[in-house]
């Protein structure tokens, strides 16, 4: 029986030496056909940092529409009684509801938005499929943290995806403060793979997108990278846009502050890049935590004709 080779081995028994990631992290080098809005200082930034802050990218006029989606869904019973909908381990309200673009036009249209599709194929080289989408909330005084990880630890050993191709894209649907729990990066991380201790159990994810335990780097780990890169936690208001590389280290305090912290996920994945079996878990998790079926390519949808094709610039 053949053993199926891992470039990326975790969810060990025991300590292994983080290593050099073994992809590239902009894959339209060289390739002219890809050639997309960003431009070379972007790209290098990208590199470098491990991702792209874009304050103020749509305007408050154009998230608002989002929220009265938003209510509705809270008053759909069905929905709210779904594994899709994660609620917070603390105070039982909603923390993250999964698969937004499958449940909303509206939100299905953002994925297809030229200036973003344009700069993710450009990253990735590629078209691309979401992977994933989701908003996470954290109401005022009761919104739980999240632990420091790399997504695509996840990805790789509970979803089988095979390489470092995915690019994340968060919108701020609420002004993000340095109160009310923003979004912490480590620049400079996702040029290392860290492997973790500890084996996937049948059903991890439903206990890991209440309280992640498993596929957390050490505390030695840590520090060294936020010695050598530093932590930044990109701030701004509603319409703000953050695009951030696979492996990029990422984390969240609780929401201290009496404002929501609301942001909306979109995972984009190169159609190069499709998911096989996991690499370290019993089994592949549901089709709304990393889709299988559901991997067409996007095609875009213009809400603003005037924008396509326009450069974006992303702040430093």
């Amino acid at each position: 029986m053949l053993t199926r080779q891992d470039p990326y081995p975790t969810r060990v028994r025991e300590y292994r030496e983080p290593f050099r990631r073994l992809d590239p992290i902009v894959h339209a080098r060289n390739q002219r056909r890809w050639e997309g809005p960003l431009d070379e200082v972007a790209l290098s930034r990208y590199e470098r940092d491990g991702f792209l802050w874009f304050e103020g990218f749509f305007s408050k006029d154009r998230i608002d529409p989002f929220f009265a989606e938003l209510r509705e869904m809270a008053n759909d019973e069905e929905l709210m009684r779904s594994e899709q909908v994660i609620l917070d381990p603390n105070s039982g309200a909603i923390r993250s509801v999964f698969g937004m673009h499958e449940i909303s036009q509206l939100f299905d249209r953002l994925t297809r938005d030229p200036r973003i599709l344009g700069m993710v194929r450009q990253l990735l080289g590629s078209e691309v499929y979401i992977h994933q989408s989701r908003i996470n909330d954290k109401y005022g005084f009761q919104g739980s943290g999240f632990d420091w990880h790399s997504d695509f630890e996840t990805w790789h050993s509970e979803d089988g995806m095979p390489r470092m191709r995915a690019v994340s894209a968060s919108l701020m649907l609420t002004d993000n403060n340095e109160f009310n729990g923003p979004l912490m990066l480590i620049p400079g991380s996702h040029r290392l793979f860290v492997p973790c201790v500890g084996e996937t159990p049948e059903m991890n994810w439903t206990e890991s997108l209440k309280s992640q335990r498993l596929g957390v780097p050490d505390k030695d780990t840590l520090a060294m990278l936020a010695e050598s890169g530093g932590i930044q936690a990109p701030k701004g208001p509603t319409g703000s846009l953050l695009l951030f590389e696979c492996n990029t280290l990422h984390a969240s305090n609780e929401n201290m502050s009496p404002w929501p912290r609301s942001n909306l996920f979109f995972v984009y994945n190169s159609v190069d890049n499709l998911l096989v079996e996991p690499y370290a878990a019993p089994s592949p998790r549901p089709e709304f935590l990393g889709a299988r079926s559901n991997i067409e390519p996007l095609t875009m949808h213009d809400d603003f004709p005037e924008l396509a094709g326009q450069g974006v610039s992303p702040l430093r």
